[in-house]
């Protein structure tokens, strides 16, 4: 599985641009392990991204999983309803 980092700075300034990344990286392979763990400032676009990297894994009858997911993104994701549906590893407590 190759893996992908998201940028310290993820916002809907960078969106657009990590999903053109994203999706490029999909393409060299579809079966790809995203790290979070590098976001720093981010907003609601980071989930965003991340969704459309799901989308895009599920077109190429690929694989995303999300690895190193701040709490902040996380407890955003549980704000939108998302954390059902993003693949975030289970955390425990």
């Amino acid at each position: 599985m190759s893996r992908f980092h998201l940028p310290a700075v993820l916002t809907h300034a960078q969106a657009m641009a990590t999903v053109q990344q994203l999706t490029n990286a999909f393409k060299a392979s579809p079966q790809l392990q995203v790290d979070a763990s590098a976001l720093q400032q981010f907003d609601s676009s980071a989930l965003a991204v991340l969704l459309a990297g799901m989308r895009q894994a599920q077109s190429l009858g690929g694989q995303m999983q999300v690895v190193g997911l701040p709490a902040r993104a996380r407890n955003l994701a549980q704000v939108y309803g998302l954390a059902e549906v993003l693949p975030l590893p289970s955390v425990t407590a």
